[in-house]
């Protein structure tokens, strides 16, 4: 599958370096260009400067939690309520409190590491990326 529209961006939030420039070399080879934070603070920061096209989000980080970024995000203006959102964790999306913050904040998928190849990650990313764009406030 190919980007449809020129050089998408992407932030990856995470805050693993080993996960995070793997998914960088993945997805940059994908021909998207490839933004990284190490945490919700530098990542939401990074979201307001770069205003990618998408987020790749993990959830348990220092100094602030994907969630608490998306929240903010979504918060903002426009772009940020409508910005598709992927979150990639290793916490179960079954848990309530995963099922609630899932519910109120819209993430376009979720995602648990353990059970995605890097590769299934990437084509994720493109199948958001390439999905007809739903009429958002």
């Amino acid at each position: 599958m190919t980007i449809e529209t020129g050089k998408k961006k992407v932030l990856v939030v995470e805050d693993d370096l080993t996960i995070s420039k793997a998914l960088h070399t993945m997805l940059a080879k994908e021909g998207l260009d490839v933004v990284e934070a190490e945490n919700g603070v530098t990542g939401l920061a990074a979201a307001f400067k770069e205003r990618p096209d998408l987020i790749l989000l993990d959830i348990l980080m220092p100094r602030m939690d994907g969630w608490g970024m998306l929240k903010q995000v979504r918060e903002k203006d426009d772009w940020g309520k409508c910005v598709p959102v992927i979150i990639l964790t290793n916490l179960s999306a079954n848990e309530d409190e995963q099922i609630r913050h899932i519910a109120e904040l819209g993430p376009s998928f979720f995602m648990v590491k353990a059970d995605w190849k890097l590769e299934a990650v990437a084509e994720k990313v493109k199948e958001v990326l390439n999905a007809e764009k739903l009429p958002c406030p």
